[in-house]
């Protein structure tokens, strides 16, 4: 009611007043959000939703934040999301960012902001691609460009070279390099995997590309990282060393115990369970859920039994619905037919690329199993 009424007073106010025209516009919103109640818990929320059609869900997490932005100054707010949007970010990339980081809407634009995507453009970076970067951690905007985001720079060009197509495809992959001091974590991680591992520069520079944030951790943590991996039999110089280092990072020991649970539950051994974290340990990066979800699957073909998965443990790789689902539907109504030359094993079926596969089985049957499976 109090929005209605003075909504009403400020037509009043501008039909008999023919001077108020004539003054520098105000901003409605501006009025009615700033006059009113501009400490309350939905007076931000309400903003963002009337001006900026910011999702309820976003608005809400937004206001609700202990560095919530005021709203003694919205145009102070209006100017950083114009300028995101003009910079490229698209609707769900801009909630994205204030979402994670509300306290950037009370940011200086001038003095804060804009010169962080200055500093990426005159590196030669796309406009595309700095989206990219600071959807991918909307704290680099925090960063101070000469103390954090500069050296940083400058440490992942001393790893892929001054090429900045290469360097962009890190930071896309993980905004969070500007969290760390990459001299003193990813330099010292990548010459002590390499000197360890026996690894050339091009194979390490790989699986930076692949995993960026694995050497950005502090050197002890690699270090632990690395001692746990020899205590599960794998070899240095195997290529699932370093799977096997992204793997245990990847997840808390609490995490490690529920899945090896998952898996003693389903029947494996813990000498099985130790052969397929050796030959796939990437396997144990899947949910608890995924690794009883896809197992249970594979076992009820009658196809295979555990020693076969226990042989074959990327079968568990695959996704459920897009590739095993569709393919173990098509091969069982081939072979309840007679229509497969020769019997194929499990393995065979799930590992081929999928226009091969489409090509090889599904296009000279269409009638019999055109319908279950969908060429990718």
């Amino acid at each position: 009611m109090r929005t209605i009424y003075l909504c009403k007073s400020l037509i009043s106010l501008s039909l008999n007043n023919s001077s108020y025209l004539n003054k520098t516009p105000i901003s409605l919103f501006s009025l009615l959000f700033s006059s009113s109640s501009p400490k309350s818990p939905n007076a931000v929320a309400d903003y963002l939703i009337e001006r900026h059609k910011i999702s309820p869900e976003t608005a809400s997490k937004i206001s609700s934040s202990p560095r919530s932005p005021s709203l003694k100054r919205p145009e102070k707010i209006d100017s950083i999301l114009s300028f995101l949007e003009e910079s490229g970010f698209s609707d769900t990339n801009l909630e994205r960012v204030i979402k994670h980081a509300p306290h950037l809407l009370s940011a200086n634009l001038e003095l804060s902001i804009k010169p962080k995507f200055k500093f990426f453009q005159e590196l030669g970076i796309s406009s595309s691609d700095i989206v990219k970067i600071v959807s991918s951690d909307p704290l680099l905007l925090t960063r101070s460009v000469d103390s954090r985001l500069a050296p940083s720079i400058l440490a992942l060009k001393s790893v892929l070279g001054s090429n900045m197509d290469d360097v962009s495809r890190v930071l896309k992959r993980s905004g969070q390099f500007s969290r760390y001091d990459l001299a003193k974590t990813m330099i010292p991680n990548i010459e002590f995997i390499m000197k360890s591992c026996g690894m050339s520069s091009t194979q390490i520079t790989q699986y930076v590309y692949k995993w960026p944030r694995l050497f950005m951790y502090k050197p002890t943590q690699m270090r632990e990282y690395v001692k746990r991996v020899d205590e599960m039999g794998i070899d240095r110089k195997s290529k699932m060393f370093v799977p096997g280092i992204q793997a245990i990072r990847s997840m808390s020991i609490e995490n490690w115990e529920l899945k090896l649970e998952i898996f003693k539950s389903l029947g494996f051994s813990e000498d099985d369970i130790l052969s397929v974290f050796r030959r796939a340990p990437l396997v144990f990066s899947l949910s608890e859920r995924k690794i009883n979800e896809k197992t249970r699957l594979l076992l009820s073909t009658g196809k295979c039994d555990i020693s076969y998965v226990v042989n074959y443990p990327t079968l568990l790789t695959y996704i459920v619905e897009n590739r095993l689902k569709p393919r173990l539907r098509v091969m069982d109504v081939l072979e309840s037919r007679n229509l497969l030359l020769q019997k194929l094993s499990l393995v065979t079926v799930c590992k081929m690329p999928d226009k091969k596969f489409f090509e090889k089985y599904v296009v000279p049957h269409s009638n019999e199993v055109g319908e279950l499976f969908v060429a990718r």
